[in-house]
C-alpha cells in the first residue's frame, strides 16, 4: 500500500495514522507480518510527473481469503473518513505473491 498525502504532514501525525491502519488490518486476524516504511525524499523528484508515497506500508498475508479480509478490515471505513478530513491522501495499492 502506497499512502501519497497531499501536504506535509508532522511526524506524530504520520505516525498515529500508520498506527491506525496497523491496528484495523490487524484486527481481520489475517495479517502475518507488517511494515511501514517512510519515503526518503531525494533532490530533484519533485520535477517528475509521478505518484511520490509520503509511506509505503506492506501486509503479509498466508492467502487469497487474508488478502480478501483486509478489504473489510474493521473499523477501516471510519479511520480512511477520519483521516481524509484530517489530512487528505491518495493510496496506490498492489498485490502480489511472495516468491514468484
Amino acid at each position: 500500500m502506497l499512502v501519497s498525502f497531499d501536504d506535509p504532514i508532522s511526524d506524530v501525525d504520520l505516525d498515529q495514522f500508520l498506527g491506525d491502519i496497523e491496528t484495523s488490518m490487524r484486527a481481520t486476524g489475517a495479517v502475518r507480518s507488517f511494515s511501514a516504511h517512510r519515503h526518503l525524499p531525494v533532490a530533484g523528484e519533485d520535477a517528475i510527473p509521478a505518484f511520490v508515497a509520503t509511506a509505503v506500508l506492506h501486509f503479509g498475508v498466508d492467502d487469497r481469503d487474508g488478502l480478501a479480509a483486509l478489504f473489510a478490515a474493521p473499523g477501516a471505513v471510519d479511520i480512511i473518513h477520519t483521516w481524509k478530513t484530517r489530512h487528505p491522501y491518495r493510496v496506490a495499492w498492489a498485490n502480489y505473491e511472495a516468491g514468484k
